[in-house]
């Protein structure tokens, strides 16, 4: 099958990952692990994921004229993304994020310098402008000033294209933008920042589903029954990316054409592959490394 074409608007960071017995409490220290430097980021994450998982991707993106962004870009091309659109803002450093991974559970603690991240701009969706030709999907991630997250889903809205908004880290968007969504994909933690699911619905998002992790996922749709999807039973390993993942996942099956339930289906596998897996990037799963049971 031709691989769908996905544009995928989001952040690029470098992960510093530090594996530690438990996340460390305000004024607490704990000691860790190794420092890993991992490829990360959320909207690079799901370029990534669904890139391997069938995507014809395309990112935009800003990195910092720094190491980091040239390895980032390096990294991107060796995934076979579209960086045409990876811009490289000068004088600025690349995104980092700093993450504890809990040893036992896998469960993640993490704090984002935005970087280069934060420079991305409305004219830069308006001079990627090709990058939406013939797109079957566009996804959008909040590590990303407002007004680039605003253009982009205007750009996949305006032109017909459904447009999947993962609202992490959450803030509020206004009613005029979550109306033009097809679908909003926050995590548990998410949702109740974002006022909960009634609120969420009530103020326009017309399909709500909720990542609950090892508990699965909760689909809500306007005028219909809510719904359970079980997550596969794994021994996780690290939580970090899961979400972006499941994100890229669902959004490969959907321009693919696949009914919503079936989407969901391969992306709670996709995410529960990932989990088993350290590291954000590389950590994802290839296609045919998940099997929808």
């Amino acid at each position: 099958m031709k691989r769908p074409k996905i544009v995928v608007v989001g952040s690029s960071n470098t992960d510093l990952v530090v594996s530690v017995p438990q996340i460390p409490a305000p004024g607490q220290t704990v000691l860790g692990g190794a420092l890993q430097t991992v490829a990360g980021g959320k909207g690079a994450n799901q370029a990534v994921a669904a890139a391997r998982l069938g995507g014809d991707v395309c990112l935009i993106a800003r990195v910092g004229d720094d190491a980091y962004g040239t390895v980032a870009r390096a990294n991107f091309e060796h995934e076979g993304l579209d960086t045409r659109f990876v811009f490289v803002t000068a004088g600025v450093a690349s995104g980092v994020a700093l993450i504890a991974v809990d040893q036992t559970t896998g469960e993640n603690s993490i704090v984002v310098a935005p970087g280069a991240n934060a420079c991305l701009r409305a004219a830069d969706i308006a001079a990627a402008s090709a990058a939406f030709e013939e797109a079957k999907m566009v996804v959008v991630s909040l590590e990303i000033p407002d007004e680039a997250v605003f253009a982009a889903v205007e750009a996949g809205f305006s032109r017909g294209i459904p447009v999947l908004l993962n609202p992490a880290p959450a803030r509020a968007l206004p009613r005029e933008i979550l109306e033009k969504l097809t679908i909003l994909t926050p995590n548990q933690t998410e949702c109740e920042q974002l006022g909960g699911s009634e609120a969420l619905l009530a103020g326009g998002v017309k399909t709500l589903i909720t990542t609950l992790g090892a508990s699965g996922v909760h689909l809500e749709q306007l005028g219909k029954s809510p719904q359970r999807f079980p997550a596969p039973s794994v021994i996780p390993v690290d939580t970090v990316a899961a979400g972006d993942c499941f994100t890229g996942a669902l959004a490969v099956e959907l321009a693919r054409g696949e009914p919503l339930d079936r989407a969901i289906g391969f992306a709670c596998a996709a995410a529960a592959v990932k989990v088993t897996r350290p590291g954000a990037q590389s950590g994802l799963p290839y296609r045919g490394q998940v099997t929808v049971q």
